[in-house]
């Protein structure tokens, strides 16, 4: 069964206001010292995917009012295909951006399911470093680093 859009948007509500009585101070950052993951941890992540998650989707909608505003006649072809090849740039960047956020919306859904943070190959927590440094990260360093080497290995046969 599929839940109505409003339903949806009723409980993104709940969750914002759930989410709000968790008191978090402007200059807090993660320790190790303090449980893992504990409410506090949880709110720091949540609003930092979200931040990230509103600041690619602002530059989304900057480009795409650029790309309509931007559509008028060059006549020199060498302008013309400089201003193309930057429109293809910006073009590809924001497919990697949309991808990105389509991460952030996993390790969002993670969060909400308690299981943001542990590595999803080992089930260890992932530093608080890593996760501050690239809160999408779904696995600890060592196992990051065992997964690409045997990518590596599989890629160069």
């Amino acid at each position: 069964m599929t839940q109505h859009p409003d339903a949806l948007d009723l409980d993104k509500k709940e969750d914002q206001r759930l989410k709000a009585e968790v008191f978090l101070p402007d200059d807090y950052q993660p320790v190790e010292d303090e449980p893992f993951m504990n409410e506090r941890q949880q709110e720091y992540f949540r609003r930092k995917l979200m931040d990230w998650r509103e600041d690619l989707l602002a530059g989304s909608r900057d480009t795409i009012e650029s790309l309509q505003d931007g559509t008028r006649a060059i006549p020199d072809v060498a302008d013309r295909a400089s201003e193309e090849t930057d429109r293809a740039l910006e073009l590809r960047t924001r497919d990697r951006q949309r991808k990105l956020v389509a991460k952030i919306d996993q390790a969002l859904r993670r969060l909400k399911e308690g299981e943001f943070g542990y590595c999803q190959m080992t089930g260890d927590p992932i530093s608080l470093k890593r996760l501050d440094a690239r809160p999408i990260a779904t696995m600890t360093l060592e196992a990051q680093e065992r997964h690409e080497r045997r990518e590596k290995v599989h890629r160069d046969d």
